[in-house]
This record gives structure tokens, sequence and C-alpha cells, in this order.
């Protein structure tokens, strides 16, 4: 690209991203810009301030340039730090020089200015240099050539971080007058929130007239009355452009769920969106953002979390009277995720694109959800020996949506509650608490604290006391259900068609089904049974003579003896994720819909799903065929895995499980869906019923086993747990007698660099010392590695002590770093697997994966980035955990 062209480009591209005159007061001036990870809402908010985020990416050169780039300059490694909303890299001490060269984030509102706040504005592109780009360029359709070394000087292309459009930077492709065009905003545009709706309000001066105060306090006394939004002044106002094709989002993400998923999300978020569009609730829950954009026609909510992230959220609705209310969607976080199963939106997230989630959003169907009042007084007629210490006469809530229980399901979770609130260190670990439900589910058993739970409550359901049909039952656990789904996943109502005496079980019918439980069928539960049907009703008076665990949507609390009275309170509108329309392959909409279908099913293992799902190419070689299904052309997943399960089941019988082909799938398979994104992902089972055949699959349907074997899937691709392979040389091996010296080290290192698999088997099983190390302090694994020898790297991996994993030689290097500089991926593999660090850096500052981009190998360093992240987050639960 010409220097004219691309000063035109930085001169005019970044013109408009440069802030209009402040208004007077609006802007602080501070010796030194805080750096922010969260969008301010006060009134000194910086116009078109960044969002930053701690990051290990190297690809992209540090954005300021060799002339203001302070890490240059000091010649040192130094952090970095990525923009979440434009993707730019900087280092950390570079971001002040950001204002020299005037570069600033995507604006997420604008000024109030002298003009009239109602103009009609439109958005401009925000234009970003790239080093580093995907896809294609929308003008010529020819992919990017990507540049590796964090060094790189050369642009290769110029995108726009609102609608994602991308082009060469040269001539050619990107002409000048692109650069002042309207911007579309993408193909989320629907759901966008325009940062020309968000204005930044002045603030009222404080010298007023005396007739002025009187006015104003006679406007507080009428605002009082209108809703609590008026009435006080706030630093931005939402001035919206209603559009029937616009559904506006809010996204609340709650970062503390589903193991700190949701602080990982929130930044792909802040990428497709305005930033000023997604919330997060440890910073004040979600009253103030309602408050500020309840004037929004059309506005959709998104709730990242559990279920009590969803309550939360319908709680504030109900107490903020919004008129409509806007409809919630769920991305499930949380563990048990039983509202989100309902509303298909699935029992928790995996790695689906969130371009597509919130593609669900926009698509999805509105529906109402019953919600239930409760309302708790002591019972009078309880005598004084009935009454316990330790309980309460308050519920912990006084609204559900899921259910209401009480008896042996609540006393296991109050325990596990109480013994977390004592010991938090003790609960950091999902594994530990579910071993702890397990544990004192089984002591609760035991003992038969719920034994007798018939005998102290009377229920009424509809005016019709139900009590003589409990005491009959005898259950130890009552569960008020308002959605089938209960306990992660389960149905105790029962499958639809299951219970002809009653009508069918709906979430927006205005009616509770009853339900109790024996041990016996709460053990069923699990393997697809239910409990005893009582009744559908719509009021339930529930009179208990003693304290009894209850819990309301998985709060539990010991409940002293009372009178509960459960009624309907209103219905919230919901949004419920729907079915494409029909059953046509997105990537030829115009090709009928054949009656049946012939295709491929292949399966692919999970340390390759985890190493290549970056890579769809190379994920299909590394797959194992299945066999062939024969489905009809418009089944949906629920279907194509019943023919699966059923081919699998005839091809293990018939040839047993002599081959990789044969070997059994685990119960814990899954689809992948290898055409809606540019790489494959996961489909939750409970969503399965949602999508069709040729939705996720064109002429091969590929499946994720996660207990298949990594060697199974690519021969040339042993997983460490795997057996050696066999050699020539194994059956001489023999121990030398005791009396024998055992050999030297540089016996060992000889065998090494000459790659003599046989001879370095000898010398070891005669004593030689694997460790050993020559002059410049390099190990055999150093010298197996240099000579591409995978055999004596595997023997070495699992013969040695893991010590070797991580031992540097004089200039700092690893083995990994070796084999990442040297492009030798299956070695590289094996020794990530084996568990060695991705994040130690060699004397120039260089992790493994930064080799590998200097060596421009990016299939490798791709593959190195994904398992440095899986074993950062291993790291910080097992730190956690501690």
């Amino acid at each position: 690209m010409g220097f004219a062209f691309r000063k035109a480009i930085t001169k005019s591209g970044l013109q408009h991203l440069a802030p209009p005159p402040p208004a007077p007061g609006a802007l602080c001036s501070e010796p030194e810009r805080q750096i922010r990870s969260t969008v301010d809402w006060s009134e000194s908010a910086t116009y078109g301030e960044h969002i930053w985020f701690e990051t290990n990416v190297s690809g992209d050169f540090c954005y300021v340039g060799e002339q203001y780039c302070v890490a240059k300059m000091l010649q040192k490694s130094v952090s970095r730090r990525k923009c979440a909303a434009c993707k730019i890299v900087v280092h950390t001490p570079c971001i002040e020089q950001l204002e020299k060269i005037n570069f600033r984030c995507k604006p997420s509102f604008r000024e109030s200015g002298s003009r009239n706040i109602r103009e009609p504005t439109f958005v401009r592109h925000h234009w970003v240099h790239r080093r580093r780009q995907d896809g294609k360029c929308r003008h010529c359709g020819k992919g990017f050539q990507q540049k590796f070394t964090f060094h790189s000087k050369e642009i290769v292309a110029i995108s726009c971080s609102w609608c994602k459009q991308a082009y060469h930077s040269k001539v050619s492709c990107f002409m000048l007058q692109q650069i002042e065009e309207p911007c579309s905003l993408g193909v989320h545009a629907a759901v966008v929130i325009p940062p020309t709706w968000i204005l930044r309000a002045r603030r009222p001066q404080n010298t007023l007239k005396a007739s002025k105060k009187k006015k104003r306090a006679s406007f507080k006394r009428k605002s009082s009355k209108k809703g609590p939004e008026e009435g006080r002044w706030r630093p931005f106002i939402i001035r919206p452009t209603p559009s029937p094709l616009m559904k506006p989002l809010l996204v609340f993400v709650n970062p503390k769920s589903g193991g700190n998923q949701g602080a990982k999300i929130i930044q792909s978020f802040l990428w497709y969106l305005n930033p000023r569009q997604v919330f997060d609730l440890s910073q004040g829950g979600p009253k103030e953002a309602l408050e500020m954009y309840r004037k929004v026609h059309n506005l959709r909510i998104l709730a990242c979390g559990g279920d009590g992230t969803v309550g939360w959220i319908l709680s504030t609705l109900d107490q903020l009277r919004l008129k409509p209310p806007p409809p919630v969607a769920i991305l499930p976080l949380g563990t048990g995720n039983d509202l989100a199963r309902t509303l298909n939106w699935g029992g928790g997230y995996t790695d689906e694109p969130v371009s597509k989630i919130l593609s669900h959003v926009e698509e999805g169907n509105v529906v109402q959800l019953d919600r239930w009042d409760l309302r708790a007084e002591p019972n009078p007629d309880a005598g004084p020996e009935e009454r316990d210490e330790g309980a309460t006469d308050r519920l912990p809530l006084d609204v559900f949506n899921n259910y209401f229980s009480l008896g042996f399901d609540a006393h296991v979770t109050l325990e596990f509650h109480e013994s977390r609130e004592a010991n938090p260190e003790k609960f950091n670990s999902r594994f530990r608490n579910k071993m702890f439900y397990a544990g004192t589910a089984f002591s609760d058993f035991l003992m038969g604290s719920s034994k007798d739970l018939a005998k102290h409550i009377r229920v009424v359901c509809d005016g019709t006391d139900l009590t003589p049909k409990i005491q009959d039952l005898k259950p130890q656990c009552i569960v008020f259900l308002n959605i089938p789904r209960y306990c992660a996943g389960t149905m105790p109502w029962g499958h639809p068609g299951e219970h002809h005496d009653f009508e069918p079980q709906r979430h927006d019918d205005g009616y509770l089904e009853v339900i109790g439980f024996t041990m016996t069928s709460l053990a069923a539960l699990q393997v697809g049974g239910h409990g005893e049907r009582l009744t559908q009703c719509r009021e339930v008076v529930l009179t208990t003579s003693k304290a009894i665990p209850v819990q309301v949507d998985g709060e539990p609390c010991k409940l002293a003896a009372s009178r509960i009275r459960i009624a309907l309170r209103n219905q919230a509108t919901m949004v419920q994720k729907a079915k494409r329309r029909s059953a046509a392959p997105l990537h030829s909409d115009q090709q009928p819909v054949p009656e049946q279908l012939r295709i491929q099913v292949s399966r692919v293992s999970m340390h390759d799903y985890e190493a290549l799902h970056y890579d769809k190419e190379q994920l299909k070689e590394a797959s194992v065929p299945l066999g062939t299904v024969v489905v009809p052309g418009d089944s949906d997943l629920e279907l194509c895995r019943a023919h699966i399960e059923r081919l699998q089941q005839q091809e293990h019988e018939g040839a047993g499980a002599k081959s990789p082909t044969c070997q059994k799938l685990s119960p814990k398979w899954c689809f992948l869906d290898a055409t809606t994104a540019s790489r494959f992902y996961r489909i939750d089972r409970a969503q399965e019923h949602l999508n069709y055949v040729t939705e996720i699959a064109q002429d091969e349907i590929y499946i994720l086993d996660p207990e298949l074997l990594g060697a199974s899937a690519r021969p040339d691709l042993p997983t460490p747990t795997s057996p050696l392979p066999t050699s020539p040389c194994s059956p001489t091996l023999r121990s030398l007698p005791g009396d024998v010296a055992p050999p030297k080290g540089e016996e060992l290192i000889e065998a090494a660099k000459r790659n003599n698999f046989c001879k370095l088997q000898e010398l070891h099983r005669a004593g030689g010392d694997l460790m050993h190390r020559d002059e410049q302090s390099r190990t055999l694994l150093h010298h197996a590695v240099s000579t591409g020898s995978k055999e004596v790297v595997r023997y070495l991996l699992d013969h040695a002590p893991p010590e070797i994993l991580d031992a540097v030689e004089e200039n700092g290097e690893t083995c990994l770093h070796q084999a990442a500089a040297l492009g030798q991926r299956t070695i590289c593999h094996y020794i990530v697997e084996a568990g060695a660090s991705l994040m130690k850096t060699d004397q120039q500052g260089d992790t493994p994966r930064q080799r590998a981009e200097k060596a421009q190998d990016t299939e490798l360093a791709a593959y190195l980035e994904n398992r440095q992240h899986y074993q950062m987050i291993q790291r910080e639960d097992q730190e956690t955990a501690v």
C-alpha cells in the first residue's frame, strides 16, 4: 500500500474517532488515565475509551507503532493488553501512547454538543489496521496473508470493529470513499444498540433562581409518582429511534456462574455489541441498567448465568413494573439450569459461538412463564415443644419460578449451604461439592431424618385435602413444580404421554404439579423415572406442625412450623429458543430436502477436538468412521441419535471391540456442528430437538466421544496414556547384574542423538539415568527433540521423572520451546499432553507458542494457544481449590 494512501486512511479514518469538542465541565483532566476493564458510566467517561484485558496474544504488532512503543525503547518483554471492543493489542506501558496517534476505540455514545439531541444521526465505521485477519476480503473475495511475528510491521487488512467488514490494505480493495460511509452495524444490527441512541447529558447548573427552585421541587413531587427512573439526574440518557425490525438487547452476565465462564464470555459480547449494552452483574446488579433502558421499544434481555441469575432479573423487572416487560432469554452458565432446559437453551454453555447465540436470541419465540407467590406465617397451633432454635419464620424467597420443595432434597441442600458458609475454603471445587452432596444424601438416608414427613404436614390443593393420600404414600420429599425440569434436567412428573389422568404439563397454564417422592422414586429420577403424581392445582395451603427443611428454587432454610400459601403471582415474558422453520441445509437454501438421507457418521476424540477444533479440515482427517445411517430428510438430531446408537450397537455386537471403529460409544457423546460457523462446536443434548441433521452436516455428520482415545482417532498421534508401541528390540531387554556399573550418561546422550531407540531402552534397563544432562545443560529429551525422534520422545515421557518436561538448557529453552521452533507438531502434542508448562519463557521472553509463530507455523501456534488457555484455567481452578 502506498504511503499517500496509508496516510489518507490514517488521517480520514481516525478523524471521525476523535471526540467532538467537549462540553464545559464534561471531561476531567487527569494526570494519568486509568486502565479500565469495565465500561465507565460516570460523567467523566472518556469518549472512545478502550476496555482492556490482560492477554498473552503475541501475533499482533504493538498498535502504537515503533515510534511510540515503550517496550521497543526499553528492549525488554512487558505485559500486553487487548481491547475487548476493538481487539487491538498493545504493551501495557504503551496504552497512554494511543493518544499520540489519535486512536480511540469505537465510540459507545455521543456527546450532546450544541445540536438538537433529537436530530437523526448515523453510525460511522470504526476502521482498524490489522496485521492478522481471518476470513476473506469483502471486495476481492481472497483470503488475507497472515503475519506471525510480534514485530511484523506490515498491515494486511483494514476492518471495522462495528460491522466486522474487512478489506485488503491496498487501494484496489479498500477505496477511500468507504472511510466516511455509514456503517450497517453488521449481521447483528437488529440487536445492537447504536451509539447514537446513548447521549451524554450535561449536569444541571447549581445556581438557580428562586422561582425555578420552586418549580423543581414541584417537579420532584410529581416525578415520584411517575417511576423510579424520573426525578434524578443521570450522566447518560437513552434516546431510542424505534424501528419494527429492531430487537435491541441488554446482556447481563454473572461472572461467577459456571466456574467463572461468565468472566470469559463477557469479552465476546463487548466485541459483537455496543459495550454499553453489556453489564457485569457483580458491578451493582441489573436495576440501574433496566431503569435507563426502560423506554427502548422491543427491548430484549439475555441473562447469562444460572437459574438464580434469571430469577434475580425477573424480580427486578417486577419491582420496576416495565410496560410491556421485556422478554428474557437465557445463556445457561449455572449447574442445574432447569429453567434454561425448559425454554430450549440447554443444560449449560460449552463452546457455541457468541454470534450464533445472538442470532438465537433475535429469532427466539416470546412465551409466558408462570411465577408463584409464597406467603408464610407462623402456625399458631404448633406447641412450644415443636419449636427449633435453628429454625426461621421467613422463607429465603417470596416467589419461585421453578419449584418449591420440602423434605429430603431440601435437607441435603441445607446441609451443603451451612457447611459451605462455615468453611468456604473447602467448597471451591465442583468435584468436592458433588462429593459432599453425595455423602450428605447417603448419611441422611441412613438416619432417615425425612421418613416421618407425612406425619407433620397438611396439604390442601384447590380446597381438596390431600393429607390422607400423602400419609398412605409416606413420601420423604414433596415438590410443587412449575416447569417440567428439576434437579439438573430430570422430569419428575414424567415424560409427555405418560400421565393420561392429567392435563399436559405446561409452564404457562396457571397450574402447579404436586409430586411426592419416596427414596426409591428419588433414586429412579436419574435413570428416567418419576415421582408419584398427586395433583395439578392453582392454589396450595401447606401447614407444617414442626420445623422442616424447605427450599425455594435451590435456596434452602429450616422453616419453623408455618402455614404457607402458594398462589399465582404473575407471568413473566421469556424468549424460548426456536427450532428452524426448515430442514434445508444452511449452505444451500435452494436444494429441496430429500425424503431419505444416507449419511456417513464419524467420531472425534476429545484430545483431537481440543487440539484441532479451530481447523475443520484437520479435524475431519482426524475423525474415525463409525458407519452409515439412513434417516428421513427432515430428521432432527434426537431422531438421528436413536439411529446412530442402533447402528453402533449392531456393529459392536457383530464385530466386537477389536478396532477403533468398533470401540463402543460412551454415554456422553454429543453432536458437532461442522457447517454453521468457522469452526466446529458442540451441541448440547438438551437442544438436539431444535437442530436438523442437514443444518449441522453436509456429506458427513461428526460426533464427539470424550472416551475415544486420541490414538484411535489418529494412529500417528498416540496419547500419553496409551501403551508404548512394541519394538523389535523389546524382548531382548534384560537388567544387568548388580555388580555391573551403570551406563555412562554420554552413552545415553549418544543413543538419543542417533535416534537409537533400542539402545536407549537397553541402557535405561541397565540403570542409566534418564535425567542426565550434557555440558550445555541439555537433557536427553532436548536431544531427542532436535533429532525429531518420536519413539525416543515417547519413551522418555513415559519413563523419565516429570521434571524433565520443564528442564531448561543454558539459553532458557525447554524441550517444548525447541519442538515448537522446529515445527514438530506431533512431538509438541506428546509433550503438552504429558503436562509441560506452556507459560514458561526463554531468555528472549518467548513462550513455546511465540516460538511457533516466529517459525510461521500457524496451525501449531493455534494449537499451543488453545492448550495454553486451557492450562491457565486448570491452574486457576487448582489454586482456588487449594
